[in-house]
């Protein structure tokens, strides 16, 4: 039911071609790139022919999804070795830096979900940039005491955070492995080493930012050769990477954490010839994985679990789902504007109280066992019952284990970020969602021929607002709220449903239509990952541009909302588990789903 309320923006492949994928959120669509031709296994090219029909993948033993061919292939590679979910999570990372670089890599963070099928256990892992020990609160203010501009303070060397990626693929693997660890870098060190095509969302990418990627000379010297950016096709080769993987296959997460390889990273960001940072080797040397409690909301049959604070992930999607319990959106369907009234209120209401509460747990109190609380969310959904948009979204008042007061926070975030999804054939399920943030993070490339994440700046650039503080302002060793919402979905304590998804701050509505369009409009992974977007977090109604979302613009006005037609640039990837695995790979990025 409901097929004919896709997007219409599928891409389409051909048997050898692929075609031009949509730029990210904050590039123009007007910088679309041409087909490019490039070489395929079979299986890829079905993966990218059902992804272009709208088709689900489907196997019985395991699947992954992911952003890029050449990432899928590696990890697909690895389970079909016999290795775990998280043994092929390192080897898509590891590739995922080399060919999306501007979005993921060793210099970033991530969160990772995972489900364990022997103990039925979901941990989480929190691989999340922190703040430099140097760093305090008024870092991205000028001397005035008033907040930088926001790429005034990305660009360079000042926003980037100690990084948590090479640590958690490590973790990781000590916890779950199966694989030998220095082997799951072999694929990557091939192809940084034999040359890899620039495809054609890079390209788009680096002719957008060329500007600010030619501030720094190894940055320009990897994607403005010649001054000229790189194009589709372009063969790139990344011996510095190859080397730096070899060495991390070798040491372990401590070749980056120490050593020759550290202190370039340092170098690079004490000596930027902008924005100069803080980072020592002392934040290097301590960093630390944090397991954390998975925070679970209960949607229909399902429980919805993924990553708590310093994320705003988790919370935030399970308020949206929360709040929407006692309507039935199956009986109303995604052609009735009302669903879209109750899901942009929910999701309004919601961020409301993610812009005043939520921050990194383990320095300010945080009520999250209150922002899911049953009471307090049946209050948060009495606000929905009417039939008009909500004049007014406030935060509420959850319950807290003692009084606090907050100011609500002015973080911006930017879409970039790439997402993981994985189901072995042991029956483990992963989840991860990775980024450097901004496209390109700092713009600073290390020696090690990867990019440094411009995290910091996900902080508030305020520190206080109307005499009170903000929860997510900088502090040293701090991490930044994030909007990662890593998410598995379980029936019965088994996953249903492993999806994710990059976007900024629309992560979240990302991933909670997703589930909704999932669980109560019977649409399978492809469709729901295909759907065309409506977000809402702050009182404007995006819809996803050359989409059906479009045809609901007059009746959304009629109820009150301000509307306004853009590109939404999701990278949602999901696999669902029931009889078969069956995976969905988003349209509007490169990426596609392998199984077997």
């Amino acid at each position: 039911m409901f097929r004919h309320f896709l997007t219409l923006i599928t891409a389409t492949f051909f048997a050898t071609s692929l075609a031009a994928q949509q730029a990210a959120d904050d590039v123009a669509p007007e910088a679309a790139t041409d087909t490019v031709v490039v070489a395929h296994s079979d299986e890829v090219l079905q993966a990218l022919e059902a992804k272009a029909a709208g088709r689900p993948v489907e196997a019985q033993n395991w699947m992954v999804s992911a952003a890029n061919p050449l990432a899928v292939e590696a990890g697909a590679e690895v389970l079909r070795a016999g290795g775990s979910a998280a043994d092929a999570m390192v080897a898509v990372q590891a590739v995922l830096g080399l060919v999306e670089p501007q979005s993921s890599g060793l210099g970033g963070g991530a969160f990772l979900v995972w489900y364990d099928a022997t103990s039925g256990k979901v941990t989480t892992l929190d691989g999340r940039e922190t703040a430099p020990l140097a760093a305090h609160p008024r870092l991205f203010q000028d001397a005035d005491g008033q907040p930088l501009k926001f790429f005034d303070a990305v660009v360079g060397g000042l926003s980037v955070g100690t990084p948590g990626t090479p640590a958690l693929m490590e973790d990781a693997h000590r916890r779950w492995g199966r694989a030998n660890w220095a082997t799951l870098f072999d694929d990557a060190i091939n192809l940084a080493e034999g040359g890899f095509e620039t495809s054609p969302r890079l390209a788009t990418l680096i002719a957008k930012d060329a500007k600010r990627l030619g501030r720094f000379p190894a940055t320009a010297a990897y994607f403005l050769p010649e001054g000229v950016p790189l194009a589709a096709g372009d063969m790139l080769i990344n011996q510095p990477y190859a080397n730096t993987l070899r060495a991390l296959g070798t040491m372990g997460s401590d070749a980056i954490y120490t050593g020759p390889i550290a202190e370039d990273i340092i170098a690079t960001v004490r000596e930027a010839a902008d924005n100069p940072g803080v980072l020592s080797m002392t934040d290097l040397a301590i960093y630390k994985i944090i397991e954390r409690d998975a925070v679970c909301a209960t949607y229909r049959q399902f429980d919805v679990c993924g990553m708590g604070p310093p994320s705003s992930g988790a919370l935030t999607v399970g308020q949206i789902l929360g709040a929407l319990r006692p309507y039935d959106l199956r009986a109303m369907g995604p052609e009735d504007v009302q669903s879209w009234r109750l899901i942009g209120d929910a999701s309004r209401l919601a961020f409301a109280d993610r812009g005043r509460y939520m921050a990194d747990s383990d320095f300010v109190p945080m009520p999250t066992k209150g922002l899911l609380d049953d009471v307090y969310l049946a209050q948060r959904a009495a606000l929905l019952n009417g039939k008009k948009a909500l004049e007014n979204t406030k935060p509420g008042q959850p319950t807290w284990d003692h009084a606090q007061l907050w100011a609500d926070d002015e973080a911006i975030e930017f879409p970039s970020t790439s997402h993981i999804s994985i189901v072995d054939a042991y029956g483990n399920a992963l989840s991860m969602t990775t980024t450097i943030e901004n496209g390109f993070g700092s713009r600073l490339m290390t020696a090690g021929g990867f990019l440094l994440n411009n995290e910091l700046t996900d902080f508030s650039f305020r520190t206080h607002k109307n005499g009170r503080a903000i929860a997510n302002r900088l502090e040293p060793g701090k991490r930044p709220r994030s909007s990662m919402a890593p998410t598995i979905v379980l029936q019965d304590g088994k996953p249903a449903l492993v999806v994710g998804s990059p976007g900024g701050s629309r992560i979240i509505g990302y991933v909670a239509q997703a589930i909704i369009a999932f669980v109560d409009w019977d649409m399978d992974v492809q469709e729901a990952v295909s759907m065309a977007h409506f977000s809402n977090r702050f009182g404007t109604y995006d819809l996803e541009a050359d989409s059906v979302a479009t045809d609901m613009e007059p009746a959304l006005i009629e109820l009150g909302y301000t509307v306004k037609v853009r590109d939404l640039n999701s990278g949602l990837h999901a696999i669902s588990v029931g009889e078969a695995l069956k995976g969905g790979a988003d349209p509007r990025r490169e990426g596609i789903a392998i199984g077997d």
